[in-house]
């Protein structure tokens, strides 16, 4: 099977470190890592400039995969990827990478649900409809490893 084309979101000055390993596993294809040069260029043209990055980079993606550290949850930039793949029809997940090892700061806590936050026409939180998953906290590198794949999968059959 063809690996899937995926966009990360995540807490970039936080978890670029956790989400460079992940990436780094070759289990799926990724939009390439923007290097800190490249963002700190994209977020001076303004609002504009980031909106169009994002919808440019994630155009041809299958599914939006939330990697969630202490803070990803708090982030505009966060939200509105969600809200952006959910409705445009991408599949979306989540996946705690607070017991990542991050060569700077360790392991973090863990943050709060993000999709607990954005809330559906009919009311319901989106939570209800997309999972976030808690790999296991002493393993937490090789479970996403060994499960990345089969999530992505279960969101894209989901939607």
């Amino acid at each position: 099977m063809a690996k899937r084309q995926i966009f990360y979101s995540f807490h970039f000055d936080n978890d670029v470190f956790r989400v460079q390993q992940i990436r780094n596993m070759g289990v799926l294809e990724g939009n390439e890592p923007v290097s800190v040069n490249e963002w700190e260029t994209v977020k001076r043209g303004g609002d504009a400039s980031v909106k169009r990055w994002i919808d440019d980079t994630m155009k041809y993606k299958s599914c939006l995969a939330v990697l969630v550290g202490a803070e990803t949850s708090y982030r505009k930039w966060v939200k509105y990827e969600i809200e952006k793949a959910w409705n445009d029809g991408k599949a979306v997940v989540g996946i705690y990478i607070h017991n990542i090892k991050c060569p700077r700061a360790g392991i973090c806590r863990q943050g709060s649900n993000p999709f607990e936050q954005i809330f559906l026409k009919d009311g319901r939180r989106l939570s209800s409809l997309v999972k976030c998953y808690n790999p296991n906290s002493y393993t937490a590198y090789n479970d996403i490893a060994s499960n990345l794949e089969n999530w992505i999968e279960d969101a894209i059959k989901y939607r």
